[in-house]
């Protein structure tokens, strides 16, 4: 399976892939992008089975960019993974098509439970 995460920080990106390992995920095939831009570019040159993406970027935000791959009829399951953790922007993610939102500071154990259902 593919991963994509998506994120501005490479800190925060190598952070999620560690944390990934650490949840029993490192043997997926994991892919990075730095902004909601590059996400698309890599879903459509490479695709992904699941994509974790932060919520505030430039460019193109997390809630931007899984606007627009519903928009355009790609259906990726996509959740995030993000400060933004209050009720009203996790009912937000949750209307606009996200499967999970895992708040940081975040565990192997989080990640867990938000993807066990997802890659099974």
């Amino acid at each position: 399976m593919k991963l994509l995460i998506v994120d501005d920080s490479k800190a925060m990106r190598m952070i999620v892939r560690r944390t990934l390992r650490q949840a029993g995920y490192g043997h997926h095939d994991v892919q990075e992008a730095s902004n909601g831009r590059e996400a698309l570019e890599a879903l459509g040159s490479a695709g992904a089975d699941v994509v974790l993406s932060d919520w505030n970027m430039p460019e193109m935000s997390g809630i931007e960019l899984l606007a627009r791959l519903q928009a355009d009829g790609v259906r990726v399951p996509f959740g995030f993974v993000t400060s933004e953790s209050t009720p009203e922007m996790r009912e937000r993610a949750r209307q606009a098509g996200a499967l999970f939102l895992i708040a940081k500071p975040f565990t192997a154990e989080s990640f867990q439970a938000a993807l066990a259902p997802v890659l099974g």
